[in-house]
């Protein structure tokens, strides 16, 4: 069932104030990185761990890969990686009680599942049948309050298993389908051996110009557009604006980082590497917070933020291979390393979003780790302000 005329009127009320702009009252910060050459800062504000596999409502908090704030409720939304194997694929909402002096609480307030359009859950991969999702970020609609989430799909391992195709779905506050976005073309996984790397699709998806243009990313270089990154070169990765409608605004290419070490010898698991999140700035729509997530056996992770730009940048969705053409990459810029930011630990950070405004006039940003349901990991809650 579509969202209701009240909080339509919510959304529209609250767009400009309290989504992705700082406060009336607080001071409005700068352009960040652009025209001055001044760099974007990051500082930590405070950090909080949710208790590993908490109880909730007759489900298992954990897997957390995504987080919003809604501007009709002032609570966030999360969603979890969990592909229906403990329970059915959902989403959380929470109150966070974060200020300028820390995070000081995290309080689960409701969870539902996603729906399929005939409103049945979504079935764990077990099942076999090509419905499954890999759910991996959400984003409340600037416009109607109503989530937009994004999934990853399944390229199997083997001939034989279904393919599940990446999709960006919508749905109502409580998981009701609503529609699903067209994808661009190169999106798609195939047989051969183009499209996104298995477990490298969707994982990025944000909203900018006022809801207007949804802006996605896939996690990893696409199969046609060269190797993934070792510890002597980065890659490129798609950026896609499409409108409301899905028709593809641009396209761009994103340099992924070089791995930061050398892997383990002795593990069986190599690097992991690629683009978890992306968050436009609310007022410049060619602008983004890039969030680049690494893991290497016998180092751990590296998370590190950057401000990156489509300005300038080769529009490649006519591009087959972005390996076969010189490009011009988007730019971009270190905001924080987070070895640097003094957190208790770096984990497996995978969403972030903006959060009100602060009196100081930096722009809150809070991210969110996910455990993979793991004993070792744990689900961090991390505050930042952004200057």
């Amino acid at each position: 069932m579509s969202s209701s005329l009240t909080r339509r009127a919510c959304a529209l009320t609250l767009l400009l104030t309290a989504v992705l702009s700082p406060a009336v009252s607080a001071a409005q910060p700068g352009d960040p990185g652009e025209g001055s050459g001044r760099a974007v800062q990051a500082r930590l504000l405070g950090e909080r761990t949710v208790p590993h596999r908490l109880a909730f409502q007759n489900t298992t908090v954990g897997g957390l890969s995504g987080i919003d704030r809604n501007p009709c409720t002032g609570e966030y939304v999360f969603i979890s990686d969990d592909r229906s194997y403990l329970q059915p694929a959902r989403f959380y909402t929470a109150r966070l009680d974060v200020d300028a002096d820390g995070v000081h609480a995290v309080d689960f307030t409701g969870t539902h599942p996603f729906f399929q359009p005939d409103g049945s859950v979504y079935p764990a991969p077990t099942a076999g049948d090509g419905k499954a999702v890999d759910p991996e970020e959400i984003r409340v609609d600037p416009r109607s309050c109503d989530y937009w989430w994004g999934q990853e799909g399944d390229r199997p391992k083997t001939a034989g298993p279904p393919v599940i195709q990446p999709s960006i779905q919508y749905a109502s506050p409580t998981g009701d389908h609503l529609g699903q976005l067209k994808l661009p073309a190169n999106y798609e996984i195939t047989t051969e051996e183009r499209g996104p790397r298995r477990n490298q699709a969707i994982e990025a998806l944000t909203f900018g110009s006022k809801g207007k243009v949804v802006t996605s990313a896939v996690e990893g270089p696409l199969l046609q557009d060269g190797p993934e990154p070792d510890t002597k070169n980065g890659a490129l990765v798609r950026v896609t604006q499409q409108n409301r409608a899905g028709k593809v605004l641009g396209q761009f290419a994103y340099p992924l980082e070089k791995i930061f070490a050398e892997n383990d010898p002795d593990s069986p698991w190599g690097p992991d590497t690629g683009v978890p999140s992306l968050l436009a700035f609310p007022d410049q729509p060619h602008r983004y917070l890039v969030l680049e997530r690494t893991w290497v056996a016998g180092a751990g992770y590296k998370i590190r933020l950057f401000d990156a730009t489509t300005r300038g940048a080769t529009d490649v969705q006519a591009m087959e291979s972005l390996a076969e053409q010189s490009v011009t990459p988007m730019r971009k810029r270190l905001v924080a390393d987070f070895d640097t930011l003094g957190l208790s630990a770096v984990d497996n950070t995978e969403g972030m979003t903006w959060g009100p405004g602060l009196p100081s006039g930096e722009r809150l940003l809070i991210l969110v780790s996910d455990d993979n349901f793991a004993q070792e990991a744990i689900t961090q809650i991390v505050a930042l302000g952004i200057r």
